[in-house]
């Protein structure tokens, strides 16, 4: 698997926000992915050193719409931790707007 399928996107949300003060950075990952083929991308895409990966499988919900109802779709999250000094850039670009 290429790292460009490895990690889908970075989760945007108020929890992965404070996580990236203290360079843990969130990332939706492909759902069959293990912690070493993200540590891989995650290296080889952002040019960091990571430290730690945990990963999460995060269930489906239900949802309703009227009297249709169904479920949302599961999905696989990574929490990866980078070495201290270093930060991935997408992040803070994006926490520079919060400020």
């Amino acid at each position: 698997m290429d790292a460009t399928q490895v990690i889908i996107r970075p989760v945007v949300s108020e929890k992965s926000y404070v996580l990236a003060t203290v360079g843990k950075y969130t990332f939706r990952v492909h759902p069959d992915a293990h912690k070493t083929q993200i540590r891989q991308a995650i290296e080889s895409l952002f040019d960091v050193h990571v430290v730690d990966v945990k990963t999460a499988s995060v269930k489906s919900k239900p949802k309703r719409r009227g009297t249709t109802s169904g479920r949302t779709r599961s999905w696989k999250k990574a929490i990866v931790q980078v070495r201290e000094g270093e930060e991935i850039p997408i992040f803070q670009s994006l926490q520079g707007i919060e400020e």
